[in-house]
């Protein structure tokens, strides 16, 4: 059996929350906190801001990744 690639993204995924903090994407991209913020501010990762915090839906990770 293959796993396609949208599959292991999952597996991957399942792990965190259905919307992610700046933590978790940094830990689950392991990447500093400076990219991370890069990432949302030049729109390459889609978020919602709350207040003075973002949040971060699984789906736009997927849609990062090319899956979606």
């Amino acid at each position: 059996m293959s796993i396609t690639q949208k599959d292991a993204y999952r597996v991957m995924l399942q792990d965190y929350p259905d919307v992610l903090n700046i933590d978790e994407l940094c830990r689950l991209l392991a990447v500093s906190k400076k990219t991370a913020y890069k990432l949302l501010k030049e729109g390459e990762i889609g978020c919602i801001k709350v207040g003075r915090e973002y949040r971060i839906a699984k789906a736009h990770l997927l849609t990062y990744f090319g899956i979606v």
